[in-house]
């Protein structure tokens, strides 16, 4: 019975920064939070932190953004299963790649993890991934896709995608991997062939790999974010981690990151290059870097 007791205070306790999630901001607007002179909601203190997560909804039937005067929108393609990204090919045709966090049985062990399944659930992230790229054509140029197949498929957790000559790469959520493409080709079914590893692991706590190229082609770049908020997962699994990660095409070898997430308890953070590890970070601050 004890027990009993003790697991029902413990569950009310970690549902109360659930419930807290629709909290009024002390009747501050979004508006009045931005500009020269931004009115910023007082600092809550409380025992429990409170999370708050914006709920997935889709739009409802026949709903659409508001465009700007003399602009119009609609829906280019309904029924894709957890968009994350796009990519347009050279002849038009526009890739989807539906995809969703793969297995991490370590980052959703425990009471935190139990918390942080329900958080993911209530976000609309707490589905399997699709694990495939979906292509859409609009072949009358009518601004919707008139035709809708499978390009690729059996991938894992796929996000970044880039097109270099007759090579088509895909950043699953462990690796880049390299198909043969063909201007037209409306589905992939050579098997791929692994370019370069990525960080992942049993925690991969930031999992999306974003994916460019050079404007010779000759280098891909692959984003990797960190695998922690503060450095809690220990210094190990921060290798190669925040950071921009340099791939040769030809060779496959990875090089030290291009760019790094600057982080530290007072300064930056040594980067980890591909194999070797970076020092402990407890904070974070983005530098915003554009590969031209």
């Amino acid at each position: 019975m004890r027990n009993k007791i003790m697991l029902a205070i413990w569950i009310g306790a970690l549902a109360l920064p659930l419930a807290a999630c629709d909290e009024a901001n002390d009747g501050v607007s979004a508006v009045q939070t931005f500009g020269p002179a931004p009115v910023l909601p007082a600092p809550q203190h409380s025992w429990i932190p409170t999370v708050n997560v914006a709920t997935a909804t889709g739009w409802p039937g026949g709903g659409k953004p508001v465009a700007a005067k003399g602009m119009a929108v609609n829906a280019f393609a309904t029924g894709l299963d957890h968009p994350r990204t796009v990519y347009v090919l050279p002849n038009g045709d526009v890739l989807v790649a539906e995809t969703n966090a793969p297995p991490k049985p370590d980052d959703t062990s425990g009471i935190k993890g139990w918390v942080t399944k329900m958080v993911m659930r209530r976000a609309g992230a707490g589905v399997p991934s699709a694990n495939r790229i979906t292509l859409l054509r609009d072949t009358d140029g009518g601004g919707v896709a008139k035709t809708s197949s499978v390009f690729l498929e059996g991938l894992n957790s796929p996000f970044g995608m880039v097109l270099v000559g007759d090579d088509f790469y895909v950043a699953n959520s462990d690796a880049i991997m390299k198909f043969p493409y063909h201007t037209g080709d409306t589905k992939i079914t050579a098997p791929g062939v692994k370019l370069a590893d990525l960080p992942a692991g049993t925690i991969n706590h930031h999992w999306t790999k974003d994916l460019t190229a050079s404007p010779d082609g000759t280098k891909l770049y692959a984003t990797v974010g960190s695998n922690s908020n503060v450095g809690e997962n220990g210094i190990e699994a921060e290798t190669d981690r925040a950071a921009v990660l340099e791939v040769d095409r030809a060779t496959g070898k990875c090089s030290p990151p291009a760019f790094a997430i600057r982080t530290g308890r007072v300064g930056s953070r040594k980067a980890g290059h591909c194999g070797s590890p970076s020092t402990s970070a407890t904070s974070l601050a983005i530098i915003w870097c554009l590969i031209t």
